[in-house]
């Protein structure tokens, strides 16, 4: 291991033994602050996410601009830290949380400052330090996250990003500063952490990926989820692990509903990522599309049906496409990350369900019907960590974000995130 990054653990491990200290309150002001300094220059950090991964500059405000949202959720959050007294026959008789120390985050590049700040700052809320590898494209906006947590005041070795590599996540992950992992990408390196974590006895958390469905039920506003279903499979040109993937139409509707659909999917024409105008732009490397084109023929070549080809007009720019798929096709097993949409025909309630669930993910679902009963029948059988009633998925930082099958465990947001990273500590006797 470098020496650099071996003298940044060290001071991690040093720092967490005084902030751990520091009291939960005066935590909540230094997190105020960087949200503060974050939503001041929106526009200067979303600038560093668009040079580095593309996303329509408008996105990537919004991008910056929800995190400080979620910043100031856990800013005025309510302590659920607090020691708990239990009814017992004991003088002493309390559970206590102790953070378990120094956290790695190893993020991905989609969302270059929300994925890093939604892990990092309930992390570091409950008194934990955190060191981050980020992915190779998003340096810089790992540095800057640095550089506004430092602004704001929080102590030097609180947050540290290491410009490090995917081969060395192995050596940092079993150094003996390290207590625990947050990691968000692909099942394939989630395996691989958990698999490091598991063997040297240290808490880890995945989100992974999803191939979430976007269900259109007979008695739902048909407009309305045309519109929003466009959004949800192509806002950050597809590359997100919660964005609709398949797309299940009740048969009763498909006449109607598919040219809804498919007018509102064709206005998402790839443009300038710089102009506040842009809906879509390229993806976030060159490899990642020939990936897409490669699984684009694969559902091909085993039956699935062109709705609107998926074209590609450079190194990294797709026009959206749409393709429609029988079940038992090997691409429904896949998570299709970019600008390409499935649609599948229900011909009833039950069989929606059954499509639905019938995956190896289990991230987020959303059903679109006005029935209330309709409805329940999801929420209570939907295999996944989120249910969506007439929306598209979005993380709120009210409510807690996982999955659940291989889209990985554990939650991040809400207030159940502040105990994922601490050990609750019985403390009983006389």
């Amino acid at each position: 291991m470098e020496q650099s990054i071996e003298n940044k653990l060290i001071r991690a491990g040093k720092t967490f033994k005084e902030w751990k200290n520091v009291p939960f309150e005066d935590r909540q002001k230094y997190i105020a602050k960087a949200a503060e300094l974050l939503k001041t220059n929106a526009e200067k950090f979303g600038r560093i996410i668009t040079s580095e991964m593309n996303k329509p500059i408008s996105q990537s405000i919004a991008e910056i601009e929800k995190c400080a949202l979620m910043m100031n959720y856990y800013a005025d959050a309510e302590n659920i830290l607090k020691p708990e007294k239990v009814d017992s026959e004991y003088s002493y008789s309390e559970i206590q949380y102790v953070p378990k120390g120094v956290i790695l985050g190893v993020m991905p590049w989609n969302f270059p400052f929300w994925q890093v700040l939604r892990f990092a700052v309930p992390a570091i809320l409950a008194g934990n330090t955190v060191v981050l590898k980020h992915a190779s494209i998003c340096f810089g906006s790992g540095n800057a996250i640095e550089d506004i947590l430092l602004e704001a005041g929080f102590p030097e070795g609180v947050f540290q990003n290491l410009e490090i590599g995917h081969k060395d996540v192995k050596e940092v992950l079993e150094h003996e500063a390290v207590a625990g992992v947050s990691l968000t990408g692909s099942e394939k390196a989630g395996a691989e952490v958990a698999s490091i974590a598991g063997q040297n006895i240290k808490k880890s958390l995945l989100e992974l990926g999803g191939s979430d469905a976007f269900i259109v039920l007979d008695d739902a506003d048909l407009d309305e989820a045309a519109k929003v279903g466009a959004q949800a499979r192509l806002q950050n040109c597809g590359q997100t692990c919660v964005a609709a993937k398949r797309f299940i139409i009740d048969e009763k509707i498909e006449d109607t509903f598919l040219p809804k659909f498919i007018e509102e999917y064709k206005k998402y024409v790839p443009a300038d990522p710089i102009d506040k105008e842009t809906k879509i732009a390229g993806m976030a490397r060159p490899d990642l599309a020939d990936d897409l084109e490669k699984q684009f023929r694969k559902a091909l070549e085993n039956g699935a049906e062109i709705i609107i080809p998926l074209e590609r007009i450079s190194d990294n720019e797709f026009m959206p496409g749409l393709i429609r798929v029988q079940e038992g096709n090997p691409i429904l097993q896949e998570e299709l990350f970019g600008p390409l949409g499935m649609v599948m025909i229900a011909k009833n309630d039950e069989e929606a369900l059954q499509m639905a669930n019938d995956i190896p993910f289990g991230l987020s679902n959303s059903v679109w019907a006005k029935d209330r009963g309709r409805q329940l029948f999801f929420i209570e059988n939907l295999e996944s960590g989120t249910v969506n009633i007439n929306r598209m998925t979005s993380s709120d930082p009210r409510f807690p974000f996982g999955g659940t099958k291989t889209s990985g465990y554990g939650t991040e947001l809400s207030l159940l995130a502040l105990k994922e990273f601490v050990t609750a500590r019985t403390i009983v006797g006389n």
